[in-house]
């Protein structure tokens, strides 16, 4: 039985030396735009909403520590709410997703950081950061690790918080994409969330396989054009089953294996994930979609 194991590392040097590599992590620092300014190497929605001089993300004082912190907000325009949102990277204002990140090439245990945070419907934000690593022979990104996390209940005064990250693979990463928003799909007006002080801690190591039986289940057929079907012993004991995308979005869950299997014939063509937790082991298995 394989296992892997994490070694948090204590000692504040090393630590820093991790969280440096991201771009303003404080966000002392800010450019200014004329009618409004932005977190400097951080990418928002303010350009596309400065017409209704509107601003979704925007400074504010004191950090927590430093001077400043930044406010996510989604906000009212005509008769849309405009969900918050900030990348660390670029930001297609289109799509409302990452278009790229930062360089990094290390393998933290967590991702870090302070916040505060509150919605007002039913809709919680999330924060995110995506490790990945460019595939030379394929052409494209693949996924390292993710760390992601829905915001639950409301934070009113600073608080920490950390995310462990999920290894698909032992590969080192050659970028990071850091994902914050302040409401989910259906977001409500002045929903919020303010970030500082955000950081990377720990070193995962003996990272060979995610979990401590990788070959317990099998997953077929892969690649398949609809269907995915699980075999294993250990089925009846499988706790849940998550489907995400290439970059860590949970697209399905379930309790338990569904008898039929699962259908992802309404996705795109790609790859996706499928985690699955049984009382024994956490096993992600990487599925293709043709």
């Amino acid at each position: 039985m394989k296992k892997i194991y994490f070694l948090l590392i204590a000692f504040s040097f090393c630590v820093l030396s991790v969280s440096a590599q991201i771009p303003n992590s404080g966000f002392e620092n800010w450019t200014n735009k004329g009618a409004y300014e932005i977190p400097t190497q951080w990418g928002t929605l303010n350009n596309t909403t400065a017409t209704d001089n509107v601003f979704t993300v925007t400074k504010a004082s004191p950090g927590s520590p430093g001077s400043f912190f930044m406010k996510i907000t989604s906000k009212t325009i005509g008769s849309t709410v405009v969900g918050g949102i900030a990348v660390c990277g670029e930001l297609d204002s289109i799509n409302k997703k990452a278009k790229s990140g930062f360089a990094y090439s290390s393998q933290p245990a967590s991702f870090t950081g302070k916040w505060q945070h509150m919605i007002f419907g039913t809709s919680q934000g999330s924060v995110k950061a995506i490790l990945t690593k460019w595939n030379v022979a394929l052409n494209k990104r693949d996924t390292v690790a993710i760390a992601a996390k829905t915001l639950t209940g409301m934070a009113m005064s600073w608080a920490n918080f950390t995310v462990n990250f999920v290894y698909f693979n032992n590969d080192t990463p050659d970028s990071c994409i850091i994902e914050l928003r302040s409401s989910g799909n259906a977001p409500a007006d002045q929903d919020y969330l303010w970030v500082d002080n955000l950081g990377f801690t720990g070193v995962a190591t003996g990272i060979d396989v995610l979990n401590t039986d990788n070959d317990a289940i099998e997953v077929y057929p892969n690649p398949t054009t609809a269907v995915v079907n699980f075999r294993s012993k250990n089925l009846s004991k499988v706790e849940n089953v998550i489907l995400f995308d290439i970059l860590g979005n949970k697209l399905l869950e379930w309790k338990e294996i569904p008898e039929n299997g699962i259908d992802i014939s309404k996705f795109t063509k790609g790859n996706y994930f499928v985690q699955i937790k049984t009382n024994t082991a956490l096993t992600i298995k990487k599925i293709s979609l043709q």
